[in-house]
């Protein structure tokens, strides 16, 4: 039994960090630095970022953003999703860990990184009326976007599955407003009523068509290895589950017959069990800031 979990744990962490001892390279750079970081222990980022839900929200996010046909068409035109769908998924992780957790310099210096990376996604798409637009992934609506729909779902999936982060929502998105920030986001929202309005004023341009179909297909069927599938089935039940019915409609979803929700709470559960106590990354930054001397909270 222990060689199974020991076994189920090192796919598990290949999957999400690239490494399976589960602390790839980019964690020891976390554990040094000049200061506390944009986040500190007890932050509401520290407990959404490093909380299990997180499985499901990056799930949940990825299908959301591909209602917006501008980026959709940066996934389909330059993302590696079909050839390295995990490469791509560790290089994600990578920046969020090492924003939520790193010093500002490492903060910064992985937001440009990322930075660097839109700076060569652009081309053009059609709307549902046809019209064809220029796009980039630096565009202040698409940069937008894309923050607005990894907050809300991290938080989304954090208040289902472990209740409201501390300091309550609010908190969370105006700490994450900095990440945003960090890769070029233009006045993020600050506050839970503000990301509601943020989401709402894109509902006249998301569409769904053939592109956000063949991405959704991906999704719910990505080439992992058939031991980790059938808790990444119950994963994705939970992300659909927790998704609101319009834009479940878009996606072309529905929910699962069978309680995906409480399916996903126990697997989550299971999960942290599995893992063992905090992440790596957690860990790394709490001796970085216990070494500098400046909180007794560690």
């Amino acid at each position: 039994m222990g060689r199974l979990v020991d076994a189920w744990r090192s796919q598990l962490l290949t999957t999400l960090s690239g490494d399976g001892d589960g602390r790839p390279r980019w964690v020891d750079e976390i554990e040094h630095g000049d200061d506390e970081g944009f986040f500190e222990p007890g932050s509401a980022a520290w407990a959404v970022t490093g909380g299990m839900p997180t499985l499901v929200a990056g799930i949940r996010a990825l299908l959301l953003q591909t209602l917006h046909p501008g980026a959709m068409a940066g996934v389909h035109d330059y993302s590696r999703y079909r050839e390295d769908p995990l490469g791509r998924l560790a290089g994600t992780v990578r920046w969020i860990v090492t924003v939520t957790f790193g010093d500002r310099a490492l903060a910064r210096r992985e937001s440009g990184r990322v930075g660097r990376f839109h700076e060569r996604v652009k081309g053009t798409y059609r709307d549902a009326a046809g019209v064809e637009h220029a796009y980039a992934a630096g565009d202040a609506d698409l940069l937008l976007w894309v923050h607005d729909v990894f907050t809300e779902s991290f938080l989304a999936c954090h208040t289902l599955w472990e209740g409201e982060p501390p300091g309550g929502a609010d908190r969370y998105v105006r700490e994450w407003a900095v990440a945003g920030e960090l890769v070029g986001v233009q006045h993020p929202p600050r506050s839970a009523a503000e990301l509601q309005e943020s989401l709402r004023s894109f509902r006249p341009v998301l569409q769904s068509d053939e592109r956000v179909a063949e991405a959704v297909r991906f999704i719910r069927n990505p080439p992992l290895k058939r031991s980790m599938m059938p808790a990444y089935r119950i994963l994705f039940a939970g992300a659909v589950a927790s998704i609101p019915e319009h834009y479940r409609r878009m996606l072309g979803l529905r929910r699962a017959w069978w309680p995906a929700v409480t399916a996903t709470r126990v697997l989550l559960a299971a999960v942290g069990f599995v893992m063992g106590g905090r992440s790596t990354s957690e860990e790394a930054a709490r001796r970085r800031i216990a070494a500098l001397g400046t909180t007794s909270s560690v």
